[in-house]
């Protein structure tokens, strides 16, 4: 019976990779879908291919960012049934909160949306919570982030005017919407680095909760690729509310402003990948990095009160999410636990 209810809480942690694909697809493709640099059904197509090379790539240099989802927030579940229902109650509560603002097409970060599923199927259940590492992991990059893509987005935009202050035009959006077939296929490579860890993370709870591996096992090779797969599979099933969001409503983007917040938001992801692993949000980093590239045209350029709604959004999803996850929990653990 305990093997059934493992193989269960696998798939729903597969189905939160799906929903996180076509969450944060938009992250990837929505800038260089906005210039017209790529066509939605290649840009899919090209997302899908580099999450899956990312997320084998991302295993094969280390792996941090899967073992920072899987260490350091909560304490390891109970081996067992109750084991099972927490993590089945922590991935509802991210599930729930990336369909409801998909819903609503809000950027928000899937990430974050399942660390507060942890952290509520952790208080709820009794586990021990980290808020050390909630804030060293989760609150610091999620504050620092998109302020580092919001800088340097606007050098680099800076510096790309500059260069190119006496080109002609037309030339120049030309040359950079072909630039942006580049840094869109490295930004999707960057979130199927960063994102399908965080997969593999949440089955790699599951496995020690069901009492097939412990928090020091290696990642196997099906979680490696069904967790790659899944992801690729809702990256190509399109998230297109919250890509009118990223790709329109925030600023009308041309090619070389999309190149460059591409280029930046990439930079991040691969940083916080390898260098200072740290399980950041893509949605973060991206939103940072296009307001930061709009802002070199000028202050009301970036709508700000879309702007101020994406943010709100970003400070109420991991309680919004720990929420969802407790209220799942209680039912669940009265019933199975």
């Amino acid at each position: 019976m305990l093997t059934f209810w493992l193989v269960v809480v696998i798939v729903v942690a597969l189905g939160f990779a799906y929903t996180n694909g076509f969450h944060d697809s938009a992250n990837a493709i929505a800038t260089s879908v906005s210039t017209r640099a790529l066509t939605p059904r290649v840009a899919l197509l090209m997302a899908a291919v580099m999450n899956l090379v990312g997320a084998w790539l991302g295993l094969e240099l280390g792996g941090g960012v899967a073992k920072a989802v899987t260490s350091g927030i909560i304490s390891p579940p109970p081996t067992g049934a109750a084991g099972l229902v927490i993590v089945f109650s922590l991935l509802a509560g991210a599930i729930a909160w990336n369909l409801i603002t998909w819903r609503l097409g809000l950027p928000s970060s899937s990430t974050h949306a399942l660390i507060g599923g942890m952290v509520g199927a952790g208080l709820a259940s009794g586990l021990t919570v980290s808020w050390s590492g909630v804030w060293d992991k989760v609150v610091l990059p999620m504050l620092v982030s998109p302020v580092v893509g919001f800088a340097l987005a606007f050098a680099l935009m800076l510096g790309i005017l500059w260069a190119f202050r006496r080109a002609n035009p037309s030339r120049v959006t030309r040359n950079f919407r072909m630039a942006q077939t580049v840094s869109a296929a490295g930004m999707a490579l960057g979130h199927g680095i960063q994102d399908a860890q965080k997969s593999m993370g949440v089955v790699m709870l599951a496995l020690i909760a069901g009492g097939r591996a412990t928090s020091s096992s290696p990642v196997p090779w099906w979680v490696l690729w069904s967790a790659a797969l899944a992801i690729s599979a809702g990256t190509s099933a399109g998230g297109w509310r919250i890509m009118r969001t990223l790709g329109r409503k925030v600023i009308e983007l041309d090619p070389p402003r999309g190149f460059a917040a591409e280029s930046v938001a990439s930079l991040v992801l691969y940083f916080t990948a390898f260098i200072y692993p740290a399980p950041v949000s893509t949605t973060h980093i991206i939103t940072g990095s296009i307001m930061g590239v709009g802002a070199t045209k000028r202050r009301s350029a970036v709508r700000w009160g879309v702007a101020q709604n994406i943010v709100t959004a970003w400070f109420l999803t991991i309680p919004a999410a720990a929420c969802c996850a407790a209220i799942v929990y209680y039912p669940t653990h009265a019933i199975f636990g």
